[in-house]
């Protein structure tokens, strides 16, 4: 997952272990049935058959949480009217346990649950819940299927394949990796849609979008992508966003060589539009073989394509881990009890690290401006408990104590991956980093044979080196911070620091600002070098940003935030009210240059024989 709201960057798989098996009488097969055209007041009607079931009580859930999300946001909350019925069409009796489960009685007799959807995008706020992982019902129009939010699930069934029929308009065409049989069935003016899934977890790890817009497939190598876009006014297009896509994804696909863990995958990127209720939290949402993503249409094209320069080649390396490289936890996904695995260290921030390295090791950026985003990961990460072991973080990342420091994933979760290639480097004499360790703990398990969480550190020694289990045990389950000139120093590279332009609220991928999903207000981060132009207007790290020149704030506008900010001009007077522990207060000044010192890492002049340049070009080009 990777969140960007362009004022704050705002939170995993979350993980559980396998149920028990409930067989079924007379088939093994659960049929889901979605009406994408006899939409109702903005809701769509879903049914669920899980064929004969041998037991007297079951209950039906709707996802409290799903993979790839730092939060709980029950997808219930967005379901209405569930209803059991009997073989004879009779109701039967359903008892709302809490707001994502029913019990239904007398299930030998259920034959199918129905229930109405509502959808998140239209709703103000979201309900919380993060826009990539949300829904939207737009007749005629558009379908955001994330099928976690559509497609519910019954005690003991979630290893039961499913056969998913979807009745859409024909006008609308459908984006997604999931594997359709047969072919479409047209049905007058509606066309009903077949996927076939495995399991559960492969309708949730699936989205769809139904849109008219046009789509692009290209092929890469043997691999099938499909890049489908909604822009609701037309301000872009698949046609106009796919050779930027295709220059990034070749690139990828030459970093990874001979990792080959997909035939297809699918982009479905949603444009939001910014002068209606629509999405507002702006990232992606990984999947095993897809992502989803939502930005603003009114992005320019070149920030566009700079965005999903950034996001989506996060996203596609989850092909790596968590999809060929994962625990327990992450294979047997419990969505309404979640329990976590130790490695978000692995699943995240290895991951945040290739979508960086990858992009000098192709020549996509210099050498220099990859050290000043580990640079800008290190001041980042330094606002967080350094002592934390990440195994501990990772492991309870949703207790209160714990999800504040989420952000860190993608700081000093990408570090841990960049130290720990170039320790492999070091120890290897530059012929092995941590690409070669994932693609060995890939041929040893694979995306259907998940590792015990206990036990990847020890295989992870036992295919590289008996020294790496000293870089674990100390830098990633132990409470030492990392040394990072250390590291440098390694590859003949030294600390610098200079005075730098920055933004307003923003530098670079570094926020000033972060928000609250619970509160939706606005606040300056705590621990953390402030600009000039933040010191000059005297706010302090938890200062709640209410309003600026009248115009009030939250995160639902915090991207019109940055859009007015890049409008100011030096002089312009500003009043902010702010509240700074409970006291509402008013601070006025003047627009003045935003600066800041900024650390980042240079090569040392060495001659090119020397060792630490070729363990450097190892590093980096290796």
């Amino acid at each position: 997952m990777k969140k960007m709201i362009y004022t704050a960057a705002l939170a995993f798989a979350l993980f559980s272990c396998k149920s028990t098996a409930v067989k079924t009488a007379e088939n093994d097969t659960i049929v889901t049935n979605i009406d994408l055209v006899d939409v109702q007041d903005d809701k769509v009607m879903v049914s669920v058959d899980p064929g004969k079931i041998d037991k007297e009580t079951i209950v039906f859930y709707i996802p409290k949480t799903v993979p790839g999300t730092y939060s709980t946001d029950n997808y219930g909350k967005f379901i209405e009217n569930l209803k059991a019925y009997n073989y004879k069409g009779e109701d039967l009796s359903v008892t709302k346990l809490d707001e994502n489960s029913w019990q239904i009685a007398d299930a030998t007799q259920l034959d199918k649950v129905t229930y109405w959807v509502n959808d998140s995008f239209d709703v103000e706020g979201e309900e919380g819940v993060f826009s990539p992982a949300g829904t939207n019902i737009a007749a005629n129009e558009n379908f955001m299927l994330n099928l976690h939010a559509f497609v519910g699930y019954f005690d003991g069934l979630t290893e039961t394949p499913y056969q998913l029929l979807v009745r859409r308009p024909n006008a609308l065409v459908a984006g997604t990796s999931l594997k359709s049989h047969p072919a479409s069935q047209p049905e007058g003016d509606a066309t009903i849609d077949e996927y076939a899934a495995s399991r559960y977890f492969e309708i949730t790890d699936n989205p769809i979008m139904y849109s008219a817009s046009e789509s692009v497939d290209f092929q890469l190598g043997d691999m099938k992508v499909i890049l489908d876009v909604y822009s609701p006014n037309g301000v872009h297009t698949a046609e106009s966003i796919q050779p930027n896509m295709t220059k990034i994804l070749e690139a990828q696909k030459r970093f990874l060589g001979d990792i080959d863990n997909t035939d297809m995958y699918a982009i479905l990127l949603y444009l939001a539009d910014m002068q209606k209720t629509d999405a507002k939290g702006f990232g992606a949402l990984e999947h095993h073989t897809s992502t989803s993503v939502v930005l603003p249409e009114t992005m320019p094209l070149e920030a566009l394509n700079e965005s999903m320069k950034d996001v989506v080649s996060h996203e596609f390396f989850h092909i790596i881990t968590p999809l060929s490289v994962h625990s327990n936890e992450v294979h047997y996904f419990d969505y309404n009890d979640p329990k976590m695995s130790q490695h978000l260290w692995m699943y995240e921030g290895v991951t945040e690290y290739f979508a960086n390295l990858f992009q000098v090791n192709q020549g996509l950026i210099e050498d220099t401006d990859f050290y000043g985003r580990m640079a800008e990961k290190i001041a980042s990460s330094r606002s967080f408990d350094d002592t934390m072991p990440f195994t501990e973080l990772s492991e309870n990342i949703l207790d209160d104590k714990y999800e504040p420091s989420y952000y860190n994933v993608y700081q000093k979760g990408a570090l841990i991956g960049m130290t720990l290639d170039i320790r492999l480097r070091e120890l290897s004499e530059g012929k092995m980093g941590i690409l070669d360790l994932m693609k060995k703990l890939s041929a040893k398990y694979g995306k259907d044979n998940p590792f015990k969480d206990d036990e990847l550190f020890d295989d992870i020694v036992a295919l590289s080196y008996p020294e790496v289990s000293t870089f674990l045990t100390t830098y990633v389950s132990g409470t030492t911070p990392i040394p990072y000139q250390d590291f440098f120093a390694k590859v003949g590279v030294e600390k610098t620091e200079q005075e730098v332009k920055s933004g307003y609220f923003l530098n670079g991928q570094v926020p000033f600002i972060d928000g609250s999903a619970e509160t939706k207000a606005i606040f300056v981060r705590k621990g953390i070098a402030l600009n000039s132009f933040l010191k000059e207007m005297k706010l302090e790290g938890g200062d709640i940003i209410k309003s600026i020149n009248g115009t009030e704030y939250t995160i639902d506008n915090a991207y019109a935030l940055i859009m007015t900010s890049q409008g100011w001009k030096e002089g312009d007077e500003l009043e902010m009210i702010i509240d700074r522990d409970g006291k509402e207060m008013t601070l006025k000044g003047k627009v003045s240059p935003a600066t800041l010192m900024k650390t980042s890492y240079k090569p040392l002049d060495l001659p090119a024989t020397d060792a630490r340049v070729q363990l450097r070009e190892a590093w980096l080009r290796g």
